[in-house]
């Protein structure tokens, strides 16, 4: 069982920035970073291997959202710059413990943390 909790959400103008983190109880293969938004789909924002530090992006996020991972520290962080409005959501980490390229197929991922809301205001 691994437990997972995100931090470092909040309240940010457009074009600011945040970084969220995510501290895992243990560790996992990959870990991924989804969001929320109120009345739309959970969608996949970043995903990282800790095997060989592989990572993959949405295209909304590219170039702008940077994943990094501190194995030591079995602590994933997701820095956000130049935020947008439409980057208002729920952020969620999740953890897969099973070997594998990072995903951003949801149901890959056993564990998921409780949720760090970002809110970029216009």
């Amino acid at each position: 069982q691994v437990q997972l909790v995100e931090s470092g959400g909040g309240l940010v103008q457009m074009g600011g920035s945040l970084k969220l983190s995510c501290v895992a109880s243990g560790f996992t293969y990959a870990i991924g970073w989804f969001r929320q938004a109120p009345g739309k789909e959970r969608e996949g924002v970043s995903c990282i291997s800790s095997s060989d530090g592989s990572t993959r992006y949405a295209d909304s996020v590219k170039g702008r959202f940077t994943i990094s991972r501190d194995n030591a520290k079995n602590t994933v962080y997701l820095q956000m710059n130049s935020l947008k409005p439409e980057d208002t959501a729920v952020y969620y980490c999740a953890a897969d413990s099973t070997p594998g390229p990072p995903t951003f197929v949801a149901d890959a991922y056993e564990y998921w943390g409780q949720g760090t809301q970002v809110t970029v205001a216009s």
